[in-house]
């Protein structure tokens, strides 16, 4: 079963379970996910569906941060709850050490020696970690990696 079809059935269950605001977060998603399809003419897989979902919770967690600064809980709290919703459809994420192998091994083969090869070494771990590591933890491994210690 795909990633898709398992938040339309989910959906469904929301939907006749009276739960509203479970309900609202994933029309939400299925209708960013059908966004992007009609789009960019395509039928998305559970990996660009995987990448929607991140999109969007990044996008909660910026508006859960401005919320907070302006005092508003309320806003923040129903932010959390869709960021809850979003975050059980992500693929399990990877260890830090796993991750700091994975960055080691990019910078060792594409032979990166400081700060001006981090996007080399950020294009090449990047597709092995999509979805499955946040990406500005990453982006912290690999810079204590390519900075003079």
């Amino acid at each position: 079963m795909t990633l898709r079809t398992n938040i339309s059935d989910d959906m469904k269950a929301a939907l006749k379970g009276g739960e509203k605001a479970r309900l609202g977060a994933l029309r939400l998603l299925l209708a960013a996910i059908k966004q992007k399809e009609v789009d960019e003419r395509i039928e998305l897989d559970d990996a660009a569906v995987v990448t929607v979902i991140e999109k969007m919770l990044k996008q909660r967690k910026d508006s859960i941060t401005q919320f907070e600064a302006a005092k508003r809980q309320d806003l923040a709290d129903a932010e959390k709850f869709e960021a809850e919703v979003l975050t059980k459809y992500m693929p399990q994420a990877m260890p830090e050490a796993e991750v700091d192998a994975i960055v080691a091994a990019a910078v060792a083969s594409t032979g990166a020696t400081g700060p001006a090869d981090m996007g080399k070494v950020m294009a090449m771990v990047k597709p092995q970690v999509a979805g499955r590591a946040d990406m500005g933890l990453v982006s912290k491994l690999v810079k204590s990696r390519l900075s003079p210690h």
